[in-house]
């Protein structure tokens, strides 16, 4: 009987009561009554304590000084797997729009014959494991084990699991985006598959998806980005129900393009899926950590359910489709970039630096509508008059760059500096490193980094 972490009177409760690690247990306490997953404890934990994953996906320590009574219960169902409730998409939303649902198949197809979906690991804590002797995570899970440990996945879709990576997400490069975009379009190619996932850890998440909204446009099904805020064995995993949202965003909707799926609040309610090119990571840890910037998130998965935001009109977002014609592939990236981030006292010769390194394109990320100090004009003219092209964004958030408005901002004009508008940061970095890779002059580089490719750029901010 496996009971990992656990010791002495503790060990010995949980040993009487014939539960072990993994069981669905009640505890009745003095402070009340608890229901949820008996799961491990690390070797140096508190040994007076029973610990449970509660239904809300997260976990609580018992007292055993407290403790009543241990049962083992049977495994209710999960609150995300509703199999009676509703496809139908918001009754709120446009009748016109073509982003609905794909009811296509029956019933009985759909418990059946799942349709096939790819599902691509490359590391990550949601590929991740505790070793609760230590209290570290490490990577472990594959993409098949990933799939092994959430068999409600089986209900939405047969999954092709492939490990093409076991990294964490800071260890990916540029590099690796190309290898993931030649990957996915290959199994686009093959159109055996209604969607892809990619297993992914959560640091760099928004710069993977924006590199392949840039490097595959036109895509007639959806390629979903999901991560995990916590290890899929922690109490508190989001892992299983942000691989859930993804299965029915891929397999139910009827959109097409590259997206964010994680949990849309702290609760195991709601999962958002966010467009790839106009979301953040805003939270270390929080399991609601992304965010959709200056936009909606595309959708919000409610078990089964899908409700597509109606306040997104400004954006081009595609419908599924059959067909792989139209599919524009430019895998490459060129690492010649640099991003700077402006701050009180910053020398400006960070900037001669990124010159004499040999970058090609500097991301200027200024303050408020895009400011930098006086002190700075220099050096950006001398990057200018190197053929280093200039772009700034804004450390605000929220918000565009407008550099009319000030002093400063009509002298970085004259400078040659290029304001990027709303895009994000690490969107702006990302692009800069296509563009690089896929342009035949500084002249188109300045071009395709003003245009809109990928919703990289709205004309609406919405007032929240």
């Amino acid at each position: 009987m496996e009971v990992n972490g656990y010791h002495g009177k503790t060990l010995d409760m949980l040993l009487k009561s014939h539960v072990t690690i993994g069981d669905h247990i009640c505890i009745e306490s003095t402070g009340g009554k608890y229901c949820g997953i008996l799961i491990p404890r690390y070797e140096h934990a508190t040994p007076d304590r029973i610990v449970v994953k509660l239904e809300s996906g997260y976990n609580t320590g018992v007292s055993i000084n407290k403790i009543k009574s241990i049962r083992k219960v049977e495994k209710p169902a999960l609150a995300h797997s509703n199999k009676n409730s509703s496809t139908n998409r918001d009754q709120s939303l446009p009748s016109s729009t073509d982003l609905q649902l794909d009811n296509t198949r029956s019933p009985d197809e759909k418990s059946t014959n799942p349709p096939p979906v790819s599902l691509i690991s490359t590391g990550g804590t949601i590929s991740s494991r505790v070793d609760y002797r230590t209290g570290g995570v490490s990577s472990a899970l594959t993409a098949s084990e990933l799939y092994e440990s959430v068999p409600e996945l089986r209900e939405y879709s047969s999954i092709d699991p492939e490990v093409l990576f076991t990294e964490y997400s800071e260890n990916l490069t540029p590099e690796h985006w190309t290898i993931i975009a030649k990957t996915v379009h290959e199994k686009i190619l093959s159109q055996k598959y209604k969607g892809i996932i990619i297993s992914h850890g959560t640091d760099t998440m928004h710069y993977t998806s924006a590199a392949l909204s840039f490097a595959l446009q036109n895509l007639p099904i959806p390629i979903i980005l999901v991560g995990a805020q916590r290890s899929s064995d922690r109490p508190s995993s989001d892992a299983a129900l942000n691989l859930l949202g993804a299965a029915v965003i891929a397999t139910k909707s009827n959109i097409a393009g590259v997206f964010v799926v994680m949990h849309n609040s702290i609760s195991d309610d709601v999962i958002s899926c966010h467009l790839g090119t106009r979301v953040r990571k805003n939270h270390t840890s929080r399991r609601d950590a992304f965010e959709s910037i200056d936009v909606d998130p595309v959708a919000l998965v409610k078990g089964e359910n899908i409700e597509l935001s109606a306040r997104n009109s400004q954006l081009s977002l595609h419908s599924r489709r059959n067909g792989i014609e139209k599919i524009v592939a430019k895998p490459k990236f060129d690492k010649r970039v640099s991003l700077i981030r402006f701050y009180p006292g910053f020398d400006p010769r960070i900037i001669d630096y990124c010159v004499q390194l040999g970058n090609k394109i500097i991301i200027l990320e200024g303050t408020g509508l895009g400011h930098v100090s006086r002190d700075c004009i220099p050096s950006l003219q001398n990057a200018v008059r190197n053929k280093v092209l200039v772009f700034i964004t804004s450390q605000c958030i929220w918000g565009r760059t407008s550099l009319d408005v000030y002093e400063t901002g009509r002298d970085l004009l004259n400078v040659g500096v290029i304001p990027l508008r709303n895009m994000l940061t690490e969107t702006a970095t990302v692009k800069a490193m296509w563009a690089l890779a896929n342009c035949k002059n500084p002249r188109e580089i300045k071009q395709v980094m003003q245009e809109n490719i990928a919703n990289e750029i709205t004309t609406r901010i919405p007032i929240k």
